[in-house]
């Protein structure tokens, strides 16, 4: 619902994610998510920016760049053009969403240097033919049951020297004051609640699902790499919201409503109603308070033997 994206069978879409599946159904289909997931990713191009050039200090002209779970590859084809001597693979659970990462990639002239990988993290990295000098997930980890054994596995992959970048965590995003004129106030902390509950439940249904506590540098750590760094990042793109904006804000809600309608009361049922219809002054599509504030956290860690 707010700030992620998941799979039922273990892999991520790397977008951004907002985690809302049918009532209780915590397994996604990542497929019919594709749209969304690619405009997601481009609104948040900003943000990923930002990442992309911090991680090009820390990581010296890269061969290899994997990027784990990486759904219908927006921030694929960003590494590629950032690191122009690299050839980046695109691995996803999903072989439509790969395909359109291929296209993306096409479009943008990248190609020769560009290829995807299809399989269930993290045993298909077995299949990569070189070792890696930057592999990055972004909220893929998250859908594998034993992320302790996924780590460990992802370290494997990389060359002597090389990084792995994890984004997890930050904060739920924004989109609308806490008085919006209509219903109780404090709409999105209560669908925060409910994400939050989601994403336990989606959690607990993965095969193997081991708790973990949530200390990314500790478990970067375990999984034997050093030089842990963590950097959090801001997407603010303040109101009136752009077109694309408002949009990503109208999906989020929407599957928001289908999802947790067992979760809302009558009245901010009746409030979405409302956010959510096009001839109302009052939705998201016209009013003039939307916004966008997101906080992405990225943590690395290199091998160095």
């Amino acid at each position: 619902m707010a700030h992620h994206h998941h799979h039922g069978h273990g892999h991520g879409h790397g977008q951004g994610h907002d985690h809302a599946g049918g009532d209780r159904d915590t397994d996604i289909d990542w497929a019919e998510m594709a749209t969304h997931l690619e405009t997601q990713a481009e609104l948040f191009t900003p943000l990923y920016a930002q990442v992309l050039s911090w991680l090009g200090k820390e990581v010296t002209e890269p061969g290899l760049i994997v990027d784990a779970g990486s759904g219908p590859g927006v921030i694929s084809c960003q590494f590629a053009e950032t690191f122009p001597g690299a050839r980046v693979m695109a691995v996803d659970g999903s072989e439509p969403l790969l395909e359109r990462a291929r296209a993306r990639a096409a479009g943008l002239g990248l190609v020769d240097r560009f290829g995807t990988l299809a399989g269930e993290l993290p045993t298909v990295l077995a299949d990569l033919e070189y070792p890696v000098d930057l592999l990055w997930a972004a909220r893929s980890l998250h859908h594998l049951g034993e992320q302790r054994t996924a780590l460990a596995a992802f370290a494997a992959r990389l060359a002597p020297g090389g990084t792995l970048a994890l984004m997890e965590g930050g904060l739920p995003a924004r989109f609308l004051p806490r008085d919006i004129g209509i219903g109780r106030p404090g709409l999105q902390a209560r669908l925060d609640v409910m994400e939050a509950e989601w994403f336990e439940r989606m959690r607990a249904d993965l095969p193997g699902s081991v708790a973990e506590t949530e200390d990314w540098p500790a478990l970067l750590t375990a999984a034997g790499l050093k030089h842990t760094g963590t950097r959090t990042f801001l997407l603010d793109l303040p109101a009136p919201a752009s077109e694309p904006a408002r949009a990503y804000v109208a999906a989020y809600l929407s599957r928001v409503r289908e999802a947790g309608a067992d979760g809302l009361d009558a009245e901010d049922h009746a409030t979405l109603d409302r956010l959510l219809d096009p001839d109302d002054e009052a939705s998201v599509h016209q009013r003039p308070d939307v916004f966008v504030l997101a906080a992405h956290t990225v943590y690395t860690a290199v091998r160095t033997a």
